[in-house]
Order: C-alpha cells, then sequence, then structure tokens
C-alpha cells in the first residue's frame, strides 16, 4: 500500500515523526510531502498569488512553501510522478481538530483535497494535556492509530467521505466511538484582551462553551471523556431538506 504523509505543523513537526512511525506500521512504501513551515489554521486555502518552491530533503520527501492543500496538490499533481497513493495520512495534529475546528483545519484540509481527488484521506488529531514546547505526547495516537487505520481501510467509506480522527489526552484511551461533529456555542466565545510591551491592545481568541448533546455522541464529548474519535466527513455541503423549501419559496 502507498501512502503519501502530509500535516499542517510543518515537515519538521514533532507530531509528522510520529505519523511516520505509525505509518511504517503499515507499509514500507512511503511519500512525505508537507508545508515548509506551521500552516495551522490555513484552511482549505491554495496559493495563487505567488510562485511555489519545493525542497527535496531526501528520498521521496519534500518541503513545500506553501499550505497543506499546496503540498497534497503538488505531491499528486507533480512530485509523485504519477505513482498515485492508495491513501492519503494528514497529521497528527499538535491538538485536536473538533467541531468547527474542521472548517478552519490545515490537517483536515490535506484530507479534504485527497478525498476531491479521488483517494482516501485520513486527518489524524491528538489532544495534550501539555502544550509546552517539547513536552507534547503523541502517546495516545501512536498506541491506537494504525490498529484503527487498518480497520476503518477494511471498510467502505463512500465516494466523497474523509475521516476526522481525534485521539483523547490519554496514553490509553478508553475506547473508540464513531461520532458525528459537534459544535461550540459560540455566543460565549471569550475574547481576551492584553496590552504588548509597547502600550498597543492585541487579542486572543478563546473558545465557547461546548453544546452537549443526547447520547453524548459528538467529537467533543469523545474525546473530553477519554475516547478516541472516529468522525466521518462529507464534501456535499448542501443542505437538501432546505432544497424543497426554497423551491417552493422561489415558485411563488
Amino acid at each position: 500500500m502507498r501512502i503519501l504523509l502530509t500535516n499542517d505543523d510543518g515537515i519538521n513537526a514533532p507530531g509528522f515523526a510520529a505519523l511516520e512511525r505509525i505509518a511504517r506500521q503499515l507499509s514500507d512504501d512511503l511519500w512525505f510531502v508537507a508545508p515548509a513551515e506551521e500552516q495551522s489554521g490555513a484552511g482549505h486555502s491554495l496559493t495563487l498569488t505567488r510562485p511555489l518552491r519545493v525542497r527535496e530533503l531526501g528520498p521521496r520527501r519534500f518541503a513545500v512553501a506553501g499550505t497543506p492543500t499546496d503540498a497534497v496538490m503538488m505531491a499528486l499533481g507533480h512530485l509523485m510522478n504519477g505513482e498515485r497513493p492508495d491513501l492519503i495520512l494528514s497529521g497528527v495534529n499538535r491538538g485536536p481538530n473538533l467541531a468547527e475546528d474542521v472548517t478552519y483545519s490545515g490537517t483536515v484540509s490535506a484530507a479534504m483535497e485527497g478525498t476531491l481527488a479521488g483517494v482516501r484521506s485520513i486527518a489524524l488529531s491528538q489532544a495534550m494535556a501539555d502544550y509546552t514546547h517539547g513536552a507534547e505526547s503523541f502517546a495516545a495516537a501512536e498506541a491506537c492509530a494504525a490498529d484503527i487505520i487498518r480497520k476503518v481501510t477494511a471498510s467502505d467509506w463512500g465516494e466523497g467521505v474523509l475521516l476526522n480522527i481525534n485521539f483523547p489526552a490519554r496514553a490509553v484511551p478508553l475506547g473508540v466511538r464513531v461520532t458525528r461533529q459537534g459544535f461550540r456555542d459560540y455566543g460565549h466565545i471569550r475574547i481576551d484582551a492584553r496590552i504588548d510591551p509597547r502600550g498597543f491592545p492585541y487579542y486572543w481568541f478563546g473558545y465557547g462553551r461546548e453544546v452537549e448533546t443526547p447520547g453524548h455522541r459528538t467529537d467533543l464529548e469523545a474525546v473530553r471523556e477519554g475516547y478516541v474519535s472516529v468522525t466521518p466527513l462529507h464534501l456535499d455541503l448542501t443542505h437538501r431538506e432546505t432544497m424543497g423549501t426554497l423551491i417552493k419559496a422561489l415558485e411563488a
């Protein structure tokens, strides 16, 4: 099985090294094409206003001076020379990608780009108890990811579907849950205003509170409760139930 590895934290990120260790449990046929620098929050953005530069770091290992989407497009369209991958793995992200994070996440967007190209794609992200540089732990992902990937790739996902897998902040997860995407209550978003040393204001955004759901079956709740969350995401964003309502409204 040929696997393309990418991420949004940059090709030298500890999580990318963790992803390599995971992927080597699945295959020896690996390609590494990732952003040269961190691209967290880049979403599904594509570089169109400047040229892309690619640096070869070793056999089948390339750093792209662009976004995660750029990296996947460059890998599939040029660097792999037509050697199409059977699977794309994106991550392991430093921090979870849950709820509406999936719309901002470069990790998830790399998997989206692979899915658009018709390649099975999985985004992997790790929640952490300590985000201090050098103290990050990808233990849960490294312990569970290869087995989960084997099991899900043996199933039929359906066209236009990618998997978003999040690991909890504990070395041994309590189990695995198939979940739906959760949502946070952005009516309670926190904006932390501060003053820099020169006297100018600056701001940090904080998350709103989570919206609880019956049965606790969202990605937010699963990871918070110590479970691995596996969420199938569909690229067709059409809300079909509303189509009939709009047709009637426009015919009136």
